[in-house]
């Protein structure tokens, strides 16, 4: 039955206000996190979060896109659309991770990098294609986990990892709906329409071996028992960096590169 649930009802669910946000997971999952700030080039970019934590009493790096709970919060946040600082904050954690060898947890929710003027002056393309270039050779253990949207590059830039997973209701896509519409009909009305089509969910994703994983939500989303899903999400993190771990360095880059290879 869960198959046969519309494209638009999932993105529907994964867009709603009240969709679990990074830190609700992080705080729920993790122990002792403390949040690091800046990229050391421009500012600190509120769209992302990230920092130290302890999972399982295990030290690890966790950086999340994160989107707000009303105007206010998603005005400071930026609608969870990060400009390249906020990219390039994401790296340095990354690259601080692997000089002290923790393991790399990123939670994802982003209709997309956002397109501002200032942002594409800074480098947007520049700091998303860094961040690919980077995950791809980083030597510790990579875990992404989509939560809620995720778009275009603005995603990606966070999930080249060695293990990708969505959660049930949400959705992973080259563009939304509306400008897959837009640009195939140049009608954004039929967005409904060509979320059908699109292959977004989670379902249709695992069954193209995009992902590896789907963590089941409750009836009506993950805000029905934030609790249970965030349960289930420390367990299948905590099992999976086992297996990870277990792997040499060059075997964790060698089937790291052979994933993302298939699609080419």
């Amino acid at each position: 039955m869960a198959k046969k649930v519309k494209a638009w009802d999932r993105l529907t669910i994964a867009r709603m206000i009240e969709r679990p946000t990074t830190l609700d997971y992080i705080e729920r999952i993790f122990t002792n996190f403390f949040e690091l700030h800046g990229d050391r080039y421009f500012r600190d970019d509120k769209s992302i979060v990230g920092g130290i934590a302890a999972l399982n009493n295990k030290p690890v790096t966790v950086i999340g896109i994160q989107k707000g709970k009303n105007l206010k919060e998603n005005l400071e946040r930026n609608f969870g659309c990060p400009n390249p600082d906020g990219y390039r904050k994401a790296l340095r954690l990354m690259k601080q991770a692997e000089k002290f060898n923790r393991p790399i947890l990123c939670f994802i929710n982003t209709s997309g990098a956002y397109c501002g003027v200032e942002a594409e002056e800074r480098g947007q393309g520049e700091a998303i294609a860094r961040n690919l270039i980077e995950m791809a050779r980083i030597t510790v253990p990579i875990i992404s986990i989509i939560i809620g949207e995720g778009g275009s590059g603005g995603a990606l830039a966070l999930a080249c990892g060695d293990r990708v997973w969505m959660l049930e209701n949400s959705v992973y896509s080259i563009l939304s709906p509306e400008g897959f519409a837009s640009i195939l009909f140049k009608d954004p009305s039929k967005s409904q329409e060509v979320a059908e089509i699109m292959g977004i969910t989670s379902y249709e994703l695992l069954e193209k071996g995009v992902i590896e994983k789907i963590i089941k939500e409750p009836k009506g989303g993950a805000h029905k028992n934030i609790d249970l899903v965030a349960a289930s999400i420390k367990d299948e993190l905590i099992n999976e960096l086992k297996i990870l771990e277990s792997k040499t360095k060059d075997e964790l880059l060698e089937e790291r590169y052979n994933r993302f290879r298939k699609f080419s």
